[in-house]
């Protein structure tokens, strides 16, 4: 199974009365947001399924895709790496799950795979971090295929 964890991309910054799922990418976010989807859509494989927290700038970043996604509400913010790994169905499930969602979570979930001792790591905004799940030896094992950075394309 592949697990693709993409953050939201740059967004509004908050400000006071304005209700944080409502905000939307910025000019520079959905540069990053489209620069992503254009990368991402050459690597995915056909089947996949799409995954987005319904606040409004991850529906806007996975609406860059152009793929049909599923708005999920355990992936807004306050959601745990458990949340996360139960609706993508990892390990078990067949085929790609793609993600998009926030920090912390998309770091502490991916911190959690990799054995990582910190209890979270970075994920840039717009940024894709790829995970393969694979049987070797009789032991399961999650490996890094790839990290990318809208910066980077």
């Amino acid at each position: 199974m592949d697990l693709i964890l993409w953050r939201h991309a740059e967004a509004e910054d908050p400000s006071d009365g304005v209700d944080d799922l409502a905000r939307g990418l910025t000019q520079r976010g959905e540069k990053q947001a489209a620069r992503m989807a254009a990368w991402l859509d050459r690597q995915l494989p056909e089947g996949l399924r799409v995954l987005a927290s319904p606040a409004r700038r991850t529906e806007q970043t996975a609406s860059a895709l152009g793929r049909k996604f599923k708005m999920r509400a355990e992936l807004l913010p306050g959601g745990t790496p458990q949340d996360l790994l139960e609706l993508a169905q990892w390990p078990r499930a067949k085929g790609t799950v793609l993600v998009v969602g926030h920090q912390p979570m998309l770091g502490q979930t991916i911190a959690q795979l990799m054995g990582l001792e910190a209890p979270e790591c970075v994920v840039r905004k717009g940024a894709v971090w790829w995970l393969r799940q694979r049987q070797r030896l009789d032991q399961s094992q999650t490996v890094l295929i790839a990290v990318q950075s809208p910066e980077l394309l």
